[in-house]
């Protein structure tokens, strides 16, 4: 019984670090050999206020938030300190905007696959807290894909 009761105890403390932001849509392109990077991209509402601060994954040497900018009619791409989650508030994280970078991939990436990537959150009281989540790897959007 005691077991149970310090097992139910952490549990409890552990879970506000788990689903804090609600995930959907995730996908990320499929990649060849040799190549180096990919994008990852996804729609993100958080509970509470919290930023994206950082991402890891086991495929990635690198994994950094990005943004894409247009700058004198030439876009631009650039890594983020953060990305701000207003509570409740849809943010979409798609081509051509905000999207997660993987580079240095450490192998391909099929179509099809599923890859394991760790958000990196930081809450408004500053509290630093880790979100593992699945991203299938797709030609395109969930709904959208290319048919091949």
């Amino acid at each position: 019984m005691r077991r149970c009761f310090v097992a139910a105890f952490f549990a409890f403390l552990a879970g506000p670090a788990f689903a804090q932001v609600e995930v959907t849509n995730a996908w990320m392109r499929p990649t060849v050999e040799g190549q180096m990077g990919t994008g990852a991209f996804m729609t993100l509402r958080a509970k509470e206020p919290m930023r994206v601060v950082g991402a890891t994954s086991a495929v990635a040497g690198v994994v950094e938030i990005h943004e894409m900018t247009l700058q004198n009619n030439v876009m631009r791409m650039r890594a983020i300190e953060s990305l701000a989650l207003p509570a409740g508030q849809a943010v979409e994280l798609k081509p051509g905007g905000h999207h997660v970078m993987l580079m240095d991939l450490k192998r391909a990436l099929k179509r099809g696959e599923k890859v394991a990537v760790e958000l990196h959150l930081e809450t408004a009281d500053k509290r630093r807290v880790t979100q593992p989540i699945q991203i299938e790897v797709r030609s395109g959007a969930p709904g959208n894909e290319a048919k091949k």
